[in-house]
């Protein structure tokens, strides 16, 4: 960024995402703390260096890539929420909204503890995987793969350290702004594949090999490369095999070593197809080591200070760093290091840089003063050199003639192979290893792969294509945590679906309810399986009880499995006195959850007027009195007097109390 990018700590893009204070700096971006002031929720947002804005065809293609990478959503990668340009006065800014990772980097841990324990760079390493295997599924090369762009924050209940991989498809948006693949080598030095370097071909297999050069030095605290210049150390790539990290750390297992110098073989067909194959062998090696997952320490976010003023006089010049991160020009800027993404000269005509000038030759004169030294020294050399060849074809040479080259086998099937190396004068070990392409029964590659030397009667791993993984039959009622180690053996990544719970008669609530897709479909490794839970039994309805006795209601209720109580009295004029007239909750709520599923009763108050007519006014009172309701009688009654009338009418349903009009005579 320029030295003007401070001063956008508190602007307001596209009168939405406020930026805060600086988190990162790099060659082509600035990352700020943020707030997306609609949904009142913080964020990361990317500055693209002003120099971008202006360039069409990255523009463009950063809306592509920015596109692509939201459709990522994985537990492992950064999400990415948002994307525009803002433009204020002559001024535009292209900015990148993501997911905002409370914590650190790799590169944080790796500074504060100069390597990572096994178990930890293992744990680490799963998660980055996992992350890039997610991408490569989805068709997304990811291109930059360092420590920088593996962040780790908090995540879970009580908080852990998660690994979430960030910027993907930017270093192929940043191509796009004025650089042609054939001139330009993009991507940073220490984290090159050889085939970018070459070529600037970039494809799942390159990720696969900065992601070793990423383990390789999590296990040894630093890369296998360093170099002059920068163009010097991506050229190792090139010429120089990556060594064993037990060289730099020898308590590092032989299966482990084995993993990465895999990972990172300048043969890019050599390597595993992609970053799921890769995950799968990783998982396969800690299973055999019999290592636990350790838990990864998660580092207090640190904010940047702001960028030094701009120097006016040219500084020293530093053999680790080039030209500006992804500039499309060559100048003599300052830039950002071994560790930043950075844009090369590639040289033109040769793989390699060329060799040093050779030393000046002396003067004649001095060559015919030293002729016998000369002499005798070519006498001496030529001595040792036969005595030497003696000696080596004594000790190594009969060895030597006994090693064959190993055949070709990929394609073959099991048979086939192993009566090649047979032929060959070697013998051979079978390993099965899933594969999205190479069908079942087929060879993927030899170790030694084809071509390499071996020596007669050695033996040659065969790997043979087990085709590819298949969703593992998982029964109803199967536990979350066996179904989903059952799907991870398989070389396939399990995810819950929440949406597609549902209830169940027969499946336990918190059992597996299905699969999707179902057991025994075909996938590329590593590719999500989604498992939905059963809720339980389906919630019942409260059935109706209303006009029924309350001891008639109780026991309805209590069949259809509620547990009834007195909720209370109340009129109802349509129902008699004691039978129900509603419940809490009414007839037809259904009531979810487990345990006592409680439902209110209330009963009727209601009392039903009796006749009275033609009795003695005493018997009259006496039968309304016991009915719960009041005689009301009109004029002067004598104990003959006799009920002629009643208002209310016989039969009528009243409140209790009410009182009851008598016309008496005489």
């Amino acid at each position: 960024m320029t030295s003007t990018e401070t001063s956008l700590a508190g602007a307001l893009l596209e009168r939405r995402y406020r930026v805060d204070g600086l988190l990162a700096r790099g060659g082509m971006s600035a990352v700020y703390r943020g707030s997306d002031t609609r949904l009142d929720r913080p964020v990361a947002i990317k500055i693209m260096d002003p120099r971008f804005a202006d360039d069409r065809s990255f523009v463009e293609r950063f809306e592509r890539e920015a596109r692509l990478a939201a459709k990522l959503h994985h537990p492992n990668v950064v999400t990415v929420h948002d994307q525009g340009v803002d433009v204020a006065g002559d001024r535009s800014h292209v900015f990148l909204v993501m997911e905002l990772v409370d914590g650190g980097t790799l590169r944080d841990l790796l500074d504060q503890r100069g390597k990572l324990d096994v178990p930890l760079a293992l744990s680490v390493a799963e998660q980055m995987l996992s992350a890039l295997s997610a991408a490569h599924q989805a068709g997304l090369v990811h291109r930059d793969v360092k420590p920088e762009n593996v962040l780790i924050g908090h995540a879970g209940h009580p908080p852990a350290g998660v690994v979430k991989v960030a910027d993907f498809g930017l270093v192929r948006a940043v191509a796009s702004a004025g650089t042609t693949s054939s001139s330009i080598i993009l991507g940073t030095v220490s984290y090159l594949a050889p085939e970018q370097v070459t070529t600037g071909a970039a494809g799942e297999r390159g990720d696969v090999y900065s992601a070793g050069i990423v383990l390789y030095e999590m296990l040894t605290g630093q890369v296998p490369y360093t170099g002059d210049t920068a163009i010097s150390v991506a050229y190792r790539h090139v010429n120089d095999d990556v060594p064993a990290p037990s060289a730099i750390e020898p308590g590092i297992p032989a299966a482990l070593d084995d993993l990465v110098l895999r990972a990172t073989r300048r043969d890019l067909q050599a390597r595993p197809a992609d970053a799921g194959t890769f995950l799968q062998e990783l998982r396969r090696v800690r299973a055999a080591l019999g290592i636990a997952p350790a838990p990864i320490p998660v580092l207090p976010a640190k904010e940047v200070p702001p960028a030094p003023a701009k120097q006016t006089a040219p500084a020293p010049a530093d053999p680790e760093q080039t030209v500006p991160a992804f500039s499309p020009v060559v100048t003599a800027t300052p830039a950002t290091g071994p560790r930043g993404t950075q844009a090369l000269i590639r040289p033109q005509g040769a793989p390699v840089p060329p060799p040093p000038p050779a030393p000046p030759r002396d003067e004649r004169p001095a060559l015919v003063r030293r002729r016998p030294v000369v002499l005798w020294t070519v006498i001496a050399v030529l001595l040792a050199a036969v005595l030497g060849t003696g000696v080596w074809w004594f000790t190594v040479g009969q060895d030597a003639a006994e090693t064959v080259a190993v055949p070709s086998l990929a394609g073959l099937d099991q048979v086939t192979a192993e009566k090649t190396l047979h032929d060959a004068g070697l013998s051979s070990t079978v390993v099965r290893e899933r594969h999205n392409t190479v069908p079942a029964g087929k060879v993927i590659a030899t170790d030694p792969m084809a071509g390499a030397s071996a020596k007669k009667g050695s033996t040659v791993t065969v790997k043979l294509s087990a085709g590819r993984p298949t969703v593992p039959d998982i029964a109803q009622g199967t536990g979350l945590e066996q179904a989903e180690a059952a799907v991870k053996e398989a070389g396939l990544t399990p995810q819950r679906d929440a949406g597609a719970d549902g209830y169940s008669t027969s499946v336990p609530a918190g059992k597996v309810l299905s699969v999707d897709p179902q057991p025994g479909t075909q996938l590329p490794i590593g590719s999500a399986v989604k498992i939905a839970l059963s809720k339980g039994a389906p919630p019942t309805p409260v059935p109706s009880v209303a006009g029924l006795s309350r001891d008639d209601a109780f026991q309805r209720l209590r069949n259809a499995g509620f547990e009834p109580y007195d909720a209370g009295t109340e009129f109802s004029e349509d129902v008699p006195g004691g039978s129900v007239t509603r419940t809490t909750p009414a007839a037809g709520t259904t009531i979810d959850g487990q345990g006592a599923k409680r439902v209110g009763v209330y009963t009727s108050t209601a009392v039903d007027v009796p006749s009275v007519i033609g009795r003695p006014v005493p018997d009259a009172i006496q039968l309304l009195s016991d009915a719960g309701l009041q005689a009301d009688v009109e004029g002067k009654a004598r104990n003959f007097s006799i009920v002629i009338g009643q208002d209310p009418e016989p039969g009528e349903r009243v409140e209790r109390g009410k009182k009851v009009k008598l016309q008496v005579f005489p």
